[in-house]
This record gives C-alpha cells, sequence and structure tokens, in this order.
C-alpha cells in the first residue's frame, strides 16, 4: 500500500503474549494515522494528524505483562472523534511521536487549537474559593 508522505511508524495490534496475531493494522505517516480492520470485511479509517485534540496511555496489568499499551485519542474527526491504538509495543515512545507529529501538523498548517476556559461564576476575586451569592 502505497501512502502519501513518509511511513514512520507501523504496528498491529498485539494479542495475547505480546504476539501481533490480528487483523487490525496501524499506519502512521507524517500527515495521517491510518486504522486498518478486518480480513474478510476491511475497513479503513484515516485521521489527519492535525485533527487529534488529546491523548492519554493506558496499560493494564495484562498489558504490562505484555509489554504493549493502549493509546486513546480525541479528535476533531468526525467519523472518529474518539479511537484507541489498542495493545501496541513500545507505547509510551508512539504516544510521543505522534504527539510531536501532530504538533509539526498543527504549525504545518497553521492550527491553533484553542482551549475553552470558562470562568468559574461563584469565584468573584478569583482566589480558589467558591464565594456566598448574596441576594
Amino acid at each position: 500500500m502505497k501512502l502519501p508522505g513518509n511511513t514512520v511508524w507501523s504496528d498491529r495490534k498485539h494479542t495475547i503474549f505480546g504476539l501481533p496475531w490480528s487483523f487490525t493494522r496501524y499506519i502512521l505517516t507524517d500527515e495521517k494515522l491510518l486504522i486498518i480492520k478486518g480480513f474478510i470485511k476491511q475497513t479503513e479509517e484515516e485521521i489527519r494528524l492535525y485533527r487529534i485534540l488529546d491523548m492519554s496511555l493506558t496499560r493494564s496489568v495484562t498489558e504490562r505483562i505484555d509489554r504493549v499499551g493502549t493509546i486513546h485519542c480525541c479528535s476533531s474527526d468526525k467519523t472518529a472523534s474518539e479511537f484507541d491504538i489498542k495493545r501496541v509495543k513500545n507505547a509510551r515512545k508512539v504516544k510521543e511521536l505522534l504527539s510531536d507529529l501532530v504538533e509539526k501538523q498543527r504549525i504545518a498548517r497553521g492550527v491553533n487549537i484553542r482551549e475553552e476556559m470558562t470562568p468559574n461564576l461563584f469565584d468573584a476575586n478569583h482566589d480558589g474559593i467558591h464565594d456566598a451569592i448574596e441576594q
């Protein structure tokens, strides 16, 4: 499969004992992440890196024994607002690599992600203590 951009990382979902016996593949280029699932019916999800908003890494006891981890991602993609890169080797390094590539793509495309900061209506003097509402 020829992809635009450079393939930076690829792996399969690792099953029992950390073995890559799965029909789920992950391909990371410098522009996008592809998640390809299935054998008979194959589905392919493409997520542009600049759309990824947040990532977290989880490793259950079994995953730590198998030396794998799961990266949970939130994105602004319509079809994949939340997705997991499940049970991959070197998950911490992959997460850092993905994070660096996401930032590079945001800068290259001039995309700014602004966090919504809502003021606390009960903290009038902004000291972190809820003030009583006078009536």
